[in-house]
């Protein structure tokens, strides 16, 4: 491959709703390049940038491919992106660094769930945006319903530049900067035909659109239009670049990426008008400074996504962000303090890597081997520079996992190098419950974790519904005795209290002694309490832990031979049984959820809170997103198991939430007789 600069390099994220053609308009792309000598097909298993095994068993993205072309003296970097939710940490990397993003939109279906968070992704990431109206042959297909329907949720910055015209014997397209009229030929190649009064008549109701918002990206533009002048294919180009990066113009192509239309007019523009990482001029580090973009200064990377090959390593993706990479090149990694060697840089297409002798700043690249590097790392030649980290969303469905026997010395080994390579998933030995816990972002995303386990690394694992963390606490005081006496011929045991339980408001125990007359020695007071201190990992109704509890030590005896520490120790654990006439009651915890929901769907999600027992705090307007509303709330862990789906059903994938523990309160008795009686030893 040719050496490329940074004028020339071109980084843009392919987004949308699972099922639009992201990966088939990647592949059209490729092959109308001739960057592959076949046109790949999801449903064949055979394209470039859905190489995964579990990809292609499942016929979908599952982590964000990169691949590149060359076009028109371009090389375009594209970041196939996942459309499935669960897999939204994988767009989170790839919005990170790319330079601007293309909304894919199957012409049939309009605008979809995954369509809008799509929007709203690549706002929040601050980037250029256009749309691709995939499927535009199909018979059902809609073009001006589809652009109607963006207008209205978007707002009038988008902007037609390729539209199709549907006549008996095919499906035309119009370029509105040259208005042109094109037939596709079955190999993608494309020939004009006239534009006859009934096309004009069609196309000439967006070209008024097109004209009017490329006229006003600068005065000299807008006077030509006001004059009536027909503006060059070249400022039409230029202006769609300009009014990009301002965000004035959301650009707005259609095609068909399984019969190569419209490929042709999308390349062009993605070389000609879409924005080079140097447009913003500064990226933002870690502190929300400023750091300027600087082509031939100091060589900075920053790392967006991590491989863990079975077969190579640790696989380093990385985007130059500032001045030059080469060959050798020794760099700091910033976030770790360690150095690392670049002995051999690649770019890299779907699973094919090329060596390259260098990387010109805004350029893609991977590297295998690095040993104390990870995603969201930084790594400069002297700098201390520590770039934005990637926010990943959070994991919020949690199952619990079964090993099989013969792999639970293999399962954390495992299971770290898929934390290595997805920041989404989680894992904790929870040893309230004696579970090994795995949490992510939905079923199906935890379901790709375990095949992932067996098919990569021959572990064995099955998902089951994980155990809550109960509790204990009295709401009584009672005042009780234990005794424990042994003699069994030698030296004897000996060891009596007297004690006042009551509920307490500290989370643990809260010990006081006041024993008159040394009833007690002192010397025995630190065992009474680690006595209780033992038995409160279980308590007297279900077995799960006490808490909240105090304890008075008022009274007891002791023999001069026989007591010991443990005898008193063993008392106050006998003393601590007859909490079972306290009044002792089951707490569970409560987290506070705030969940983001169209406004429309509010009544629903407040009406299934009630259900699960959720206590609604308030409600405000959400402010990343318009027409959308945040639900505040307290709801019991116990049911918010299978939130992350149920929410999904509700709004048909446009929720989102986050729930954190706060505390725990009284479980009501109804539900407290269906709790089942805790299976861990606590001892």
């Amino acid at each position: 491959m040719a050496k490329f600069n940074t004028n020339d390099i071109r980084n843009v994220a392919i987004i949308g709703h699972s099922g639009s053609g992201k990966t088939a308009t990647i592949e059209a792309m490729l092959w109308r390049a001739k960057a592959t000598d076949r046109l790949g097909r999801v449903c064949d298993g055979n394209t470039v940038s859905d190489y995964d095994s579990e990809e292609i068993k499942r016929g979908i993205s599952i982590g964000t491919s990169v691949v590149n072309l060359e076009w028109q003296g371009a090389k375009i970097n594209l970041l196939d992106c996942p459309g499935f939710l669960g897999f939204a940490g994988e767009v989170s990397s790839a919005l990170r660094v790319a330079d601007a993003a293309i909304i894919n939109i199957d012409a049939k279906s309009g605008m979809e769930v995954g369509t809008e968070i799509g929007w709203y992704n690549a706002l929040e990431a601050g980037l250029p945006r256009a749309f691709f109206v995939n499927k535009c042959d199909d018979p059902d297909a809609d073009f001006d319903k589809v652009f109607n329907q963006l207008r209205e949720e978007f707002g009038n910055a988008l902007c037609p530049v390729f539209i199709p015209i549907k006549e008996p014997n095919g499906t035309m397209m119009v370029d509105l900067k040259t208005m042109k009229c094109f037939r596709y030929l079955p190999n993608g190649e494309r020939q004009e035909e006239e534009m006859t009064d009934s096309r004009r008549e069609i196309a000439e109701k967006y070209e008024e659109i097109f004209m009017e918002a490329v006229a006003q990206t600068n005065e000299e533009m807008l006077e030509k239009f006001f004059e009536g002048e027909r503006f060059s294919e070249e400022e039409c180009e230029n202006a769609l670049h300009e009014g990009m990066i301002v965000g004035s113009i959301v650009p707005v192509w259609c095609g068909s990426s399984e019969n190569m239309r419209g490929i042709y007019s999308i390349l062009s523009s993605i070389s000609k008008s879409f924005p080079r990482h140097t447009a913003k001029k500064t990226e933002t580090d870690v502190n929300g400074n400023d750091v300027a973009i600087e082509k031939e200064g100091e060589c900075k990377l920053f790392i967006f996504k991590t491989i863990a090959d079975p077969f190579v390593g640790r696989v380093s993706f990385f985007k130059v962000m500032s001045g030059e990479l080469k060959k050798d090149m020794v760099l700091k990694n910033v976030t770790t303090g360690q150095s690392e060697k670049f002995a051999k840089i690649f770019t890299i297409c779907g699973k094919k890597q090329t060596e390259v002798e260098s990387l010109a700043c805004g350029d893609i690249g991977v590297i295998s081997k690095l040993q104390n590097t990870n995603t969201n790392d930084t790594l400069c030649e002297k700098s201390d520079t520590e770039y934005a980290k990637i926010e990943f969303p959070e994991a919020n469905m949690t199952m619990a996992i079964k090993v099989d026997s013969k792999d639970e010395d293999k399962v954390a080994t495992a299971i770290s190098k898929i934390l290595d390579e997805d920041k989404t998933v989680k894992y904790e030995n929870f040893v309230e419950t004696g579970e090994l816990l795995l949490k992510g972002i939905g079923d199906v995303h935890l379901d790709t974790v375990v095949c992932k386990l067996k098919n990569r690394y021959g572990v064995n694992v099955s998902l089951v519904t994980p155990k809550i963390a109960y509790r204990e606490t009295i709401r009584k005081t009672i005042s009780v005795e234990g005794k424990h006496k042994k003699q069994s011929g030698g030296a004897g045991q000996y060891g009596h209290v007297k004690i006042t339980f009551s509920p307490s408001e500290n989370d643990g125990l809260t010990f006081t002694t006041s024993v008159v007359g040394g009833e007690v020695p002192k010397g025995y007071f630190p065992a009474v309490e680690k006595g209780l201190q033992e038995a409160m990992a279980q308590g007297v109704m279900l077995g799960y832990p006490m808490v909240n509890l105090a304890a008075d030590l008022t009274g007891g005896s002791y023999h001069d031979v026989d007591s010991n520490e443990l005898s008193f120790k063993l008392a106050a654990r006998l003393a601590y049984k007859e909490l079972v006439n306290a009044s002792p009651t089951l707490l569970e915890p409560i987290g506070t959820l705030k969940v983001s929901v169209p406004e429309s769907m509010v009544g629903d999600v407040m009406g299934d809170l009630n259900k699960r027992r959720g206590r609604v705090l308030g409600m405000e307007p959400d402010a990343k997103r318009p027409k959308y509303t945040v639900v505040e709330a307290e709801v019991p862990k116990a049911e918010m198991v299978d939130y992350v789906i149920a929410l999904r059903a509700m709004t048909q994938g446009r929720g989102n939430f986050t729930f954190h523990f706060v505390r725990y309160e009284e479980v009501p008795a109804q539900i407290a007789s269906k709790v089942q009686p805790c299976s861990v030893d606590n001892h």
